[in-house]
């Protein structure tokens, strides 16, 4: 009998269709990592979205585990090379809640753009400010995509309705589509007025959008971040707003964040100074979890199992 523990809740879809391939079930979330690593030994399958990291101490205690799968996109807490190296498969879904990314992006800098969560806020409260809450057309401008993987095409393929110009950088060559053209760093950073990061989290990318970044910046820019919240730097974010460089950000994702993307708001000057400045959008780490997302990332895990014991 193949066993396969489920550490975080999903979509009930999820757990009927892998009864329905004849395995056993069992939904822990209650149950410390400590806890959980002295029976994992006893599963041949991990389900899991962000509640703990996977280390290689934990892998190595998990001698029946024949696949990790993370109900997500980035696979920055689990330790893939020690996975690897055990024989260990590790799948994620990407393609599940990427177009539901690709939206929230696109939904946040309109937002933006067009001051609705100022506007909303005032009229709700009696205040009916008109000049004050003139918009910015998106029309015209210049879109820089950092990272051209599952999100960042679909945030390109989302603004192909509108008259933009979108440029996308990727360290892989040859991703240049009918959304956008593939330039060097250098070029976006001329160029661009819009940057999106759609960037997986590693030694590369963290701390991406530093003092530095914002200064070789070649326009004044507004910057969306649906990655993760460590790409940015929370404190040189600030400065770029203060000196005008960076005109504005929408942020689904903060640095403060926990493993588990949970995050305690703290009352420091900078998250006080982001979070009450007029051109920063704010979402609570949502932009993939819609409601028809939640069951996509569950199919498309669900077909990467069948997948593993389909080759075994």
């Amino acid at each position: 009998m193949i066993r396969i523990l489920h550490v975080d809740e999903n979509h009930p879809a999820l757990i009927e269709g892998l009864e329905a391939m004849g395995f056993e079930n069992e939904v822990n979330t209650s149950s410390s990592k400590k806890e959980i690593e002295r029976e994992i030994e006893r599963y041949h399958g991990l389900v899991i979205r962000s509640r703990f990291p996977i280390d290689s101490a934990f892998l190595h205690k998990a001698t029946s585990l024949k696949f990790i799968a993370r109900v997500g996109s980035g696979l920055e807490n689990i330790d893939v090379k020690t996975a690897e190296k055990l024989g260990i498969a590790v799948l994620a879904a990407p393609e599940g809640n990427s177009p539901a990314v690709g939206e929230h992006a696109l939904g946040m800098l309109l937002s933006l753009f067009n001051k609705i969560p100022k506007a909303t806020t005032e009229v709700r409260n009696g205040i009916w400010q008109r000049e004050a809450n003139r918009g910015e057309a998106l029309s015209g401008k210049t879109i820089g995509i950092i990272g051209y993987g599952h999100t960042g095409k679909q945030f390109a393929k989302n603004l192909s309705g509108f008259d933009v110009t979108v440029l996308c950088h990727d360290i892989l060559p040859d991703k240049s589509n009918e959304f956008a053209q593939q330039v060097s760093l250098k070029t976006l950073m001329e160029k661009a007025e819009v940057v999106s990061l759609h960037l997986p989290l590693n030694d590369t990318t963290h701390h991406y959008v530093n003092r530095d970044f914002i200064a070789k910046m070649h326009n004044p820019f507004w910057l969306i971040n649906t990655a993760r919240g460590n790409q940015v730097v929370t404190s040189d974010l600030v400065e770029g707003l203060k000196s005008g460089k960076v005109k504005g950000a929408c942020l689904d994702v903060l640095d403060k964040e926990t493993a588990a993307f949970d995050v305690v708001l703290e009352e420091s000057y900078e998250w006080k100074y982001v979070s009450q400045h007029p051109n920063v959008v704010l979402t609570p780490h949502v932009a993939g979890w819609t409601v028809q997302s939640h069951l996509k990332l569950s199919e498309v895990i669900l077909s990467k199992i069948k997948k593993v014991f389909e080759t075994t």
